[in-house]
């Protein structure tokens, strides 16, 4: 298959193409230039940019397409007039296109999707319906929520094996059976392969199972053999703190926040029947720990991320309550 990737040297896009080069597929990466030329020499380099020059792209033939950096519905417009003759398409998107997240209430893919054009969830929004005004019956969209493991650039989920590791006294945000979500993004990748392999068209939440923090936090700590031990918060009294939700503590959303308590409540039924496999958990955690411990991956710590002195005053305060 002669294979086109839309961004692919950072993080999803580079597991795209890292794994299309192993199947044995023709690879062909568009990208700005910004991040070096790829990660994979073996892969076929073209330099483009989404809002400025395609030319590029002029008279290229190709089997399908992987779209990892599209944004905004003027991207996608001019993308897809570009590529009209290329059978299959696949649009990464987000879960964030969703209008809203009622506390206690799963969402599926016919939600309600944002309107407008202010924000990261609107622009996607808009993107998605482009590609099926210009692609009907011809187009696939996945929408992931937090993308984990090696490569990670937000440090987001990268935090909790990190401090996890390092020991001591851990704040522990909400309920221990509080549930959250994630996908590796090595899962992700071969997933939407698979999907323009088979030609599989429709809208699918990218999603793994529900699982509980307590669990993720376990995990963490087998992992690293770590002598950590949890100090559960209650939501009430992090939002009293003005603790900032998802940066400050990451994968920590109130579950009463009346716009995103349900955000990690995404049902992945479809996905799963179209063939989405996910990998153990402790896998993830434990090749997430050892890159982020390594020179490639020390960057990879959340400039957001609640620092040592407050999650110490939090836990002092704690523990005279």
């Amino acid at each position: 298959m002669k294979l086109l990737v839309l961004g692919g040297t950072v993080f999803l896009g580079r597991h795209v193409v890292t794994q299309a080069l192993e199947a044995g597929h023709e690879v062909t990466l568009l990208h700005r230039g910004r991040h070096g030329g790829g990660p994979v020499p073996a892969a076929r380099t073209l330099i483009g940019d989404r809002d400025g020059d395609l030319s590029a792209l002029t008279g290229q033939a190709f089997d399908a397409v992987i779209d990892c950096s599209g944004y905004t519905a003027a991207q996608i417009e001019r993308g897809t007039a570009l590529l009209a003759d290329v059978p299959r398409y696949l649009f990464v998107s987000s879960i964030s296109v969703v209008a809203a997240f009622p506390p206690g209430v799963p969402h599926y893919e016919d939600a309600p999707l944002l309107t407008g054009e202010a924000g990261y969830g609107e622009q996607k929004a808009r993107a998605e319906a482009v590609l099926l005004a210009a692609r009907a019956g011809r187009a696939t969209i996945v929408r992931p929520g937090l993308i984990v493991g090696p490569h990670d650039p937000t440090g987001r989920f990268t935090h909790w094996p990190l401090r996890v590791a390092s020991g001591g006294e851990v704040l522990a945000p909400g309920r221990p059976e509080r549930p959250v979500q994630i996908i590796d993004g090595r899962d992700l990748a071969a997933w939407c392969l698979q999907l323009v392999e088979h030609g599989v068209t429709g809208t699918f939440n990218a999603i793994g199972d529900l699982l509980p923090m307590s669990e993720l936090l376990d995990t963490c700590r087998e992992v690293s053999a770590s002598d950590a031990r949890f100090t559960w918060i209650d939501d009430r009294t992090l939002v009293d703190a003005k603790v900032e939700a998802w940066s400050e503590l990451p994968l920590w959303i109130p579950e009463d926040d009346p716009a995103f308590g349900g955000m990690l409540l995404g049902r992945n039924d479809r996905a799963r029947a179209a063939g989405l496999q996910t990998r153990p958990l402790a896998d993830t955690v434990r090749e997430t720990l050892a890159w982020a411990l390594s020179s490639d991956g020390q960057a990879a710590r959340s400039p957001h991320a609640m620092s040592a002195q407050r999650e110490a005053a939090l836990l002092a305060a704690a523990a005279t309550r």
